[in-house]
């Protein structure tokens, strides 16, 4: 299974966001344990590390950022990506690039915690629980 991780599970991972760790631990659990492939968009690291730097600070955002480049495969946003994500028809710009490179990578699944903004989203996307049920059902196959 490749599924793209979507910068919010990702940033709910490494900021421990309080609501929302538990699922996004979960998700990287099974993701060193080889449950799945996990990717993110090339924009995702950027993302993480802007956003970790001004909460965590630069040194944390560095080591944070870089362990996260050790357990993902990257779904790039080459200019293709960048401009066929205009095409997908999303209010959210961000969210269509990581679509788009999720599409062009091939990959099965997106998960987010933002469903609503991926409505027009032609792959399957999943909220973590959802993910996670979906997990626990192919264990116990």
């Amino acid at each position: 299974m490749l599924v793209l991780l979507d910068s919010d599970v990702v940033l709910d991972f490494l900021l421990k966001r309080p609501r929302f760790f538990a699922d996004a631990d979960a998700i990287i659990v099974h993701l060193q344990n080889s449950s799945y492939s996990g990717f993110v968009s090339s924009i995702t690291p950027v993302n993480a590390f802007y956003t970790c730097r001004k909460e965590l600070g630069a040194e944390t955002a560095f080591r944070v950022v870089r362990g996260l480049l050790r357990l993902v495969h990257i779904a790039a946003a080459d200019k293709a990506v960048l401009t066929g994500a205009f095409d997908l028809g999303f209010s959210d710009y961000e969210d269509a690039v990581q679509c788009a490179s999720a599409m062009s990578a091939g990959l099965d699944s997106i998960v987010t915690r933002n469903l609503k903004h991926y409505k027009a989203s032609p792959i399957t996307v999943y909220s973590p629980t959802e993910f996670l049920e979906v997990l626990q059902k192919k264990s116990a196959s």
